[in-house]
């Protein structure tokens, strides 16, 4: 399965995931939903706030221009928040998968996917 086909098909097709993107470790975008570009410096920031999730914390996480505040962060997961709407990062061996999120869907129904794809792309090496 391409890249692009996990962004379609298992995070904006479930109909939870309204935006998302898979980044590379090493850098660089994978795959990501049509019009949702991150800067390079969002995706440095991104794939790198994995390394100190405590500073992640203090200071939120921008993507494509919009900050989100961080409620939760560890070596595997970040959860943000604005207002409604909310961003899943996960962590897996070779990637960050990014997956925001609108009102009506809550953090658990998008959690549920992002870290369940996350957890496959482990099981299968990356």
């Amino acid at each position: 399965m391409s890249w692009q086909a996990y962004v379609d098909s298992n995070l904006l097709g479930t109909g939870k995931i309204s935006k998302a993107a898979i980044l590379g470790q090493a850098g660089g975008v994978w795959a990501a939903s049509p019009g949702y570009t991150l800067s390079a410096d969002e995706q440095k920031a991104a794939v790198n706030a994995f390394s100190n999730p405590g500073a992640i914390q203090a200071s939120g996480v921008r993507l494509a221009g919009r900050k989100f505040f961080v409620l939760q962060a560890n070596e595997r997961s970040i959860y943000g928040k604005q207002q409604a709407d909310g961003v899943v990062l996960v962590k897996t061996k070779q990637a960050v998968l990014v997956a925001e999120y609108v009102a009506p869907t809550q953090a658990p129904e998008a959690t549920l996917i992002v870290e369940g794809l996350a957890d496959y792309l482990i099981n299968v090496g990356y």
